[in-house]
């Protein structure tokens, strides 16, 4: 169940979403509704079992050697979470319909929304970290496409980018947190985490994990100094802000810090943190809300204040700060999400959100002033609203959180936040529908919009006076539950949740803040000062979006400048920057060593070893001294390979040296093919010093790479292969060792580089296809296309064609047991191939084989990796691993054939090699040219 809930709004919802964009508009509405609505009943069909201590989880393998797996989790904070993510997610889609003109492209907001709303849900249900983090990722990439929903408008793109940039680090920042959190517990699923505690914090590297989480979660929830995103994340429409920015995106922190809890609490670096974090940005939000002239930004930074509250007590920890916060968690969802769509209200009907330009609209939108005076006195905490006991419990616990220096401190930021938060509520209640007559600017035929509009207003505002009214009937029980879900004590008592709870200090705060708040407002209202006043211009180069779009710039400058001193169209510059890079990464973990010769007894050199090498350094030295000439660099190359080739022989291993020659082969070709068309020397370097620099970086790389084999070849080792050995034939079905690792145990990684090998084979046809190239003074002559040869090469060419083929065949087959395979195979069937090529031609050949363009070997290669990859997926049907193999004998007259999967696989392997390996060729030899004056010639 829990997994369709999810998938309900993710596949089903932006597949319905999309598919009926040319659907009335009401039935797109009444589809997302229903989409919504579903998973909200499939959530409170659960909510007497779960709220009554009951956990609901499911579980499917995906990773288990890496910890990682399909698991959800359904307990009270997941369900209240979710609950609210569906439930108010519904209104919004009915909102969105009122709201939204007939121009906007309501089934791609409703697609994004509900991408949204699985990311969330997932976020709330994962009981594993990492399956989490997917769906935190999740919610910053959809995020991003909501607020830039009007990409016409460059505020919607700089906000859009700048949500992203912030929430993308606390992400990365995640995951590390994860990563180590996950180590240390010696897992990644949450309940598994939960059950060891406070323990963890024994651990050397808690504090690094902490510190990682919490700056995802600071950033995502719009934390200090996190929090300047959200204001500019505003430009979104209002059906998006009232929905991720009030009442579940922002939260997601929120959420993260209450689920983990449980191993948090006692650490003093947490409790400091967060309790400090939380108290400034209640107060800093508060304080720039009074002030915004944008009434969506207005509530953004009320938002930010709001959160900040909850974050600060998460931070305290207890019981009881806990039951505030998640009680706060409940009432802010409510009012908020009603306050951002009385803001779209406004705005649709009075064509302006600007707070200088708004007031006097009590006397065209009455009904949602009504509204408007509901939520912005639960969001002021003023009695009988559900935020007036939310906040009370607040005042509480700061007073008996803190003590001694810091009591007073505590006591006065919160008070004068409470202040800022009744004086903004005010401004909010009187600027806008009163103090004087309606507006100028404001659209004069302004009225109550449609009722459908103004239902999810009302709807939410009711259950602000509801809870207010009878908090004990309404939440009390749900607030008890989630804090025994998030604390996991279970014998806690439980708060009660009174309207009046006698004359007390949190009273008189609640009293010098609404009276103090009022007052506030009123005194710079009468001052005409909210107005005027331009906090942006008192802060100057300290706002949050000014120095974080210096430090964009500072970092597009550097890398700009970095970029111009390192891309100087140089190969030999990109080398050795390459390689002294390398160097340096490789030398700084091996400074603390000793890096010593080991101790294992050396064997003399036999005479093989030794002719052997005194070949690769004849060929190496004459590479060095003819590397100027490219034709003879790629042959002495290719001698190279030969002597690996022999190397691989002496010490017995024919597959290695098989594919090392046919590589050589078909490479040889390649490099020869690509270097006609360029000219036939390179060009000697500039300076005498640029050499010695090359000759020292290069000895340095050489001597270093020959020093690190002395070091492993000098030390015993435990070797794995014993493993292979033993289990090549039983698990794999094979003998040939080397065969069974690549297409069965290693299948994974073989699959990934054919598909890299087709990437570069399309890759050269899609820079190459066209191209024209111009002859030169040094590449005179040369050939740029095959071009038929005479007749006895062509006679000999079309006897090697089929014994190449068969050679391939039987190579092809006997390769799970004997030395050979599909790659070695594919690469034999390529160079026979070329050799057709070169005795008739390309045009002719490509003719005959209808491969014209290079059409049928792009066919091959999507063959290949489809064949590879349904033999891997085969193996689920089974519930066996991706591409395990299976083998067995069948049986034909008088004897039997063993036969194992594995072939299939290779099969694709071989496909994909001569199909990626042909198409470069074909492009290459395909390539046209014309000479300096401009014809295009043929040779």
């Amino acid at each position: 169940m829990l997994a369709i809930i999810i998938l309900l709004p993710l596949l089903l919802g932006t597949v319905l979403s999309v598919g009926l964009n040319q659907a009335p508009r009401l039935f797109k509405m009444l589809v997302a509704v229903g989409i919504s609505l579903g998973c909200f009943i499939l959530l409170l069909s659960q909510a007497n079992s779960v709220f009554n201590g009951q956990i609901i989880s499911q579980s499917w393998d995906w990773l288990p050697q890496l910890g990682i797996n399909l698991s959800f989790r359904l307990d009270s904070i997941a369900l209240l979470f979710a609950l609210l993510i569906s439930g108010i997610g519904t209104l919004i889609f009915i909102y969105a319909y009122y709201y939204l003109s007939e121009n906007s492209s309501l089934s791609k907001l409703y697609a994004l929304l509900m991408v949204f709303m699985a990311a969330m849900l997932g976020i709330s249900l994962s009981n594993n970290l990492i399956i989490l983090l997917v769906f935190w990722e999740l919610t910053s990439i959809s995020s991003f496409l909501l607020v830039s929903y009007w990409k016409q408008y460059q505020t919607a793109q700089q906000g859009s980018r700048m949500a992203l940039t912030i929430t993308g680090m606390g992400g990365l920042a995640l995951l590390g947190g994860f990563v180590l959190l996950g180590q240390m517990a010696g897992t990644y699923q949450i309940d598994e985490i939960l059950s060891i505690g406070a323990s963890l914090q024994a651990n050397p590297v808690f504090n690094s994990a902490l510190i990682l989480i919490l700056l995802g979660a600071f950033t995502k929830s719009a934390q200090f100094p996190f929090h300047f995103w959200l204001p500019n994340a505003m430009a979104a429409p209002t059906p998006v802000s009232a929905y991720l920015h009030s009442a579940t995106m922002v939260k997601a922190g929120i959420f993260l810090v209450a689920r983990l809890l449980p191993i948090f609490v006692g650490s003093a670096l947490f409790h400091q943190m967060v309790t400090t974090v939380g108290l400034i940005t209640f107060c800093i939000g508060a304080f720039f809300a009074i002030f915004k002239d944008d009434l969506k930004g207005l509530l953004a930074y009320s938002t930010i204040s709001h959160l900040g509250l909850i974050m600060c007590l998460l931070g305290m920890g207890s019981p009881l700060a806990i039951a505030a916060a998640v009680f706060h968690i409940i009432n802010h969802a409510t009012f908020k999400a009603a306050l951002f769509m009385i803001a779209g209200v406004i705005d649709h009907e009075a064509s302006t959100r600007s707070m200088y330009k708004l007031r006097g609209l009590w006397q065209v939108l009455p009904f949602t002033g009504t509204l408007t005076f509901i939520a912005a006195s639960a969001m002021a905490g003023v009695p009988l609203t559900n935020g007036f006991i939310s906040k009370e419990m607040f005042f509480t616990e700061i007073v008996s959180y803190f003590s001694g220096g810091q009591f007073l401190l505590a006591i006065t930021v919160t008070t004068l936040a409470g202040i800022f938060a009744v004086a903004y509520s005010a401004r909010m209640i009187h600027g806008i529908f009163f103090d004087g007559k309606l507006g100028k600017d404001v659209n004069q035929k302004a009225h109550e919009p449609a009722f459908g509009m103004l239902a999810p207003i009302l709807v939410l505002a009711i259950g602000c006076i509801l809870v207010g009214v009878l908090p004990a009937f309404f939440a009390e029980n749900i607030v008890n539950q989630v804090t025994r879900s998030i604390t996991l004590v279970h014998d806690f008592h439980g708060v009660h949740l009174a309207i009046w709870h006698g004359v007390n200090t949190p009273l008189i705060m609640s009293v010098i803040a609404l009276v103090g708040g009022t007052g506030l407002y009123f005194a710079l209202a009468r001052q005409n000062k909210i107005r005027h006043i331009e906090l942006e211009k008192y802060m100057g180069k300290f706002q949050g979006k000014i120095i974080f779009e210096k430090i964009l710039s500072t970092l597009e400058t550097t890398s700009r400048t970095v970029k111009l001193s390192t891309e100087t169209s140089s190969l030999q510059n990109y080398l050795f920057l390459i390689i002294a890079f390398t160097i340096g990464l490789i030398c700084i973990p091996l400074l603390p060593y000793e890096l010593n010769t080991g101790t294992r007894v050396l064997t003399h050199a036999p005479l093989t070893a030794i002719v052997i090498w005194l070949m690769l350094f004849s060929a190496c030295w004459m590479m060095l001294w003819f590397h100027h000439e490219r034709i003879k660099a790629v042959l002495i190359s290719g001698a190279v390979g030969l002597v690996l080739s022999a190397t691989f022989v002496t010490l017995s291993a024919p597959d290695l040296a098989l594919t090392q020659i046919t590589v050589d082969v078909v490479t040889t070709v390649l490099l020869l093919m690509s270097l006609s068309l360029l000219p036939q020397l390179t060009p000697y370097e500039s300076s005498q010093a640029i050499r010695w620099r090359d000759a020292i970086i290069a000895i340095i790389a050489g001597g270093g790479i020959g020093w690190i084999a002395w070091l492993v070849l000098t030390r015993d080792h435990n070797s794995i292969s014993w493993f292979f050995a033993q289990q090549s034939l039983p698990l794999g079905g094979g003998a040939n060792i080397v065969n069974v690792i690549l297409v069965d145990f290693r299948g994974f990684d073989t699959f990934g580089e054919i598909t890299v090998l087709g990437i570069a084979g399309i890759g050269a046809l899609c820079l190459m296809d066209g191209m024209r190239t111009h002859g030169t003074q040094t590449t005179k002559g040369l050939t740029y296309r095959f071009n038929p040869s005479p007749l006895l090469v062509r006679t000999a060419a079309s006897w090697v064609l089929p014994i190449a083929l068969v050679v391939s065949l039987y190579i092809f087959m006997r390769g799970h047991n004997a030395p050979g395979g599909g790659f070695i195979a594919g690469l034999i069937t390529a160079i026979a191939l070329v050799l057709q090529y070169i005795a008739l031609g390309q045009e002719r050949a490509e003719r005959l084989m209808c491969a014209k363009s290079g059409r049928l070997y792009e066919i091959w290669i999507g063959s290949g990796l489809v064949i590879a990859g349904l033999t891997g997926v085969g193996a689920w049907f089974w519930s066996r691993p991706f591409l395990t193999s299976a083998h067995f004998y069948i049986p034909i007259p008088f004897d039997k054939i063993h036969f194992a999967t594995a072939v299939f696989f290779d099969l694709g392997v071989y496909l994909a090699v001569v199909g990626s390996t042909m198409l470069m060729i074909s492009v290459l030899g395909d390539s046209k040219h014309s000479s300096m004056s401009g014809p295009v010639r043929e040779e």
